[in-house]
């Protein structure tokens, strides 16, 4: 995975590292305990705090990405041993957006899991107070739906959608983005598959299911790579256009 090395790049770095959060607002927001986090610093798997007034130590959005990157390690099945490896693997100066997009190469490799839990539930693995309103649009984003007394939850959807929450755009406009990248991925991978559909027919049948397994997450992470920096280029020529004012 390479960093942006853009001018932008540093100034991302910065606000990525401005502290932001208590221990006990950071666990809470990424839904763990506050012993955890203790744990997992004096692992040497996030690194210190700001210290500022009073001693307090705070937390920035690079910390919760990583929180979030451990944890979906955890949820995999990987050792502390591992993790620790994965994680000093890592090219150093990371942001969140980077962090981000390797749990998201991490959590493809978990089959789907949809999982029934209740309100409460809910709300702790969402690492947030979740109004009605919250979760209308969460079920509306196809992340979770009512059970009778339970809701099951998408474990794979649910970071993504608690995370879209607070972006600034309609309901409309997430869910005509969601049917995009739905339908564009589908297409995608039907036509990847329809490539490697001849390379697996020359093997030997009881290759395949190896050769699923280690592309799965390599085609993953090329994806992801790909639109992100795809995403990048639309995102500086909508942005030239506006400062021309021919946007």
């Amino acid at each position: 995975m390479t960093t942006d090395t853009s001018p932008d790049a540093g100034n991302d770095a910065r606000n990525d590292a401005e502290p932001a959060l208590t221990v006990d607002e950071l666990a809470a927001r990424a839904g763990v305990t506050v012993r955890r986090v203790r744990f997992y610093s004096t692992r040497g798997l996030l690194p210190p705090p700001v210290i500022g007034p009073r001693r307090v130590g705070h937390y920035g959005r690079e910390h919760l990405a990583r929180l979030a990157l451990i944890e979906e390690l955890q949820h995999q099945g990987m050792t502390l041993a591992a993790i620790e490896r994965y994680m000093q693997q890592l090219p150093a100066g990371l942001s969140a957006h980077d962090l981000a997009i390797h749990r998201a190469v991490v959590a493809s490799w978990a089959p789907d899991l949809v999982e029934p839990v209740t309100r409460e539930e809910l709300q702790r693995r969402a690492g947030r107070a979740l109004d009605d309103d919250d979760v209308e649009r969460l079920a509306a984003m196809g992340v979770v739906r009512r059970d009778d007394d339970t809701w099951l939850v998408d474990l794979g959807l649910l970071r993504l959608g608690v995370g879209l929450l607070d972006v600034p755009l309609s309901q409309e406009a997430i869910l005509a983005s969601r049917k995009v990248l739905i339908e564009h991925s589908r297409a995608a991978a039907h036509e990847l598959s329809e490539l490697f559909r001849g390379e697996v027919a020359r093997r030997d049948p009881r290759d395949v299911k190896s050769l699923s397994a280690h592309m799965e997450p390599l085609v993953v992470q090329a994806l992801l790579t790909t639109f992100q920096r795809s995403l990048k280029e639309e995102l500086r020529e909508w942005t030239a256009q506006m400062d021309r004012g021919t946007g």
